[in-house]
């Protein structure tokens, strides 16, 4: 086992897993027609931890579009997402501390883009005063008896700190 750790989010990861936590590059606003910044905004990159059982590319969207397509039956993939603390304890991001997976919680039509056999799981939570959303992917949605226990074992370890900036 390895441990993953930064920006508050750490998790134990299986040697021969693959994982990390990364920020995007920082986006600039669209300027006002007056070229001034729009009132509120600002720049905002938020941390993201991809997990999986397969190498990991080393550019990767959100939830995983460029690894899901490829996926073998039994590949698994993880993203937890963080939409930061102005979504803590919103409706949506209303259940508290890290959810768990269960094969039950797996369907097809959870999918953020749909992918003939492959089946998600998607949960929003707050934690660390901080929203999250929590998206798997199974490479087979009738294997997830067998798949989502070894990714549910994984998510387990996952926990969620306060981040000071």
């Amino acid at each position: 086992m390895r441990s993953i750790d930064r920006h508050g989010i750490e998790l134990q990861l299986p040697d021969d897993w693959d994982g990390r936590v990364q920020r995007r590059p920082v986006l600039q606003p669209a300027p006002m027609t007056d070229g001034r910044a729009a009132p509120g905004a600002r720049d905002v990159s938020r941390p993201v931890l991809h997990v999986s059982n397969r190498a990991l590319p080393s550019a990767l969207s959100d939830f995983g579009g460029d690894v899901v397509p490829g996926m073998r039956a039994d590949d698994v993939f993880l993203a937890l997402v963080d939409y930061g603390e102005e979504c803590a304890d919103t409706a949506l991001f209303a259940a508290r501390g890290v959810p768990t997976l269960a094969p039950s919680h797996f369907a097809q039509n959870r999918m953020a883009r749909y992918v003939p056999g492959r089946s998600a799981s998607q949960k929003f939570f707050t934690a660390g005063g901080r929203g999250f959303c929590l998206y798997a992917v199974v490479g087979s949605h009738s294997r997830r008896m067998i798949t989502v226990p070894r990714l549910s074992r994984v998510a387990s370890t996952l926990k969620i700190r306060a981040v000071v900036s």
